[in-house]
């Protein structure tokens, strides 16, 4: 019987060998050759193991499994935490783009008056130029034609000094 339990108990160890490094092939598989080395050694330092021994590795296996999937959680927190900033920061890249292209096209509005101001500006310039010059030349002929007069005016009054002098004299 001794031996039959021994067989037995062989049995379950190599079962729960088998069961050890079929996790641990599978982990393999995800892992980078890093990990797939230190899984390797760890294949070769559980055949030789008894069961109690295997036990305590997987508790560790387990605890570190825990441990892993305790910091996933805190990192898939702080992932959806980003991911709520990332999600406000585009609403307000939006808002902030949508009010850019308000400005922007106020500016062009402002652009586009600006430049009608400009042309409405030149052309009353140049009518104001064109009236100008013509008042100059008016200005100019109007000067002529006032000294014209004076001119006149002064030979009239030379002619009418000549009359009364010569009336004077014509009465005596």
């Amino acid at each position: 019987m001794a031996t039959c339990g021994d067989t037995m108990e062989e049995d379950e160890v190599s079962e729960e060998e088998e069961a050890a490094v079929a996790l641990m092939a599978r982990s393999e598989s995800d892992s980078d050759d890093e990990t797939v080395d230190c899984l390797a050694q760890l294949k070769k330092k559980v055949r030789g193991l008894n069961k109690e021994k295997l036990e305590e590795l997987l508790f560790t296996l387990m605890d570190e499994c825990h441990a892993i999937n305790a910091k996933n959680c805190l990192l898939k927190d702080v992932c959806s935490y980003l991911k709520k900033d990332v999600r406000k920061f585009e609403y307000a890249n939006e808002i902030l783009k949508s009010e850019r292209l308000k400005m922007d096209k106020e500016t062009l509005i402002f652009y586009e008056d600006l430049n009608k101001l400009k042309k409405t500006l030149s052309v009353r310039e140049e009518g104001f130029n064109t009236s100008l010059s013509k008042l100059e030349s008016e200005s100019l002929q109007l000067k002529q034609r006032i000294e014209s007069l004076v001119c006149e005016n002064s030979q009239l009054l030379e002619k009418l000094k000549e009359a009364k002098s010569d009336l004077t004299a014509n009465r005596h």
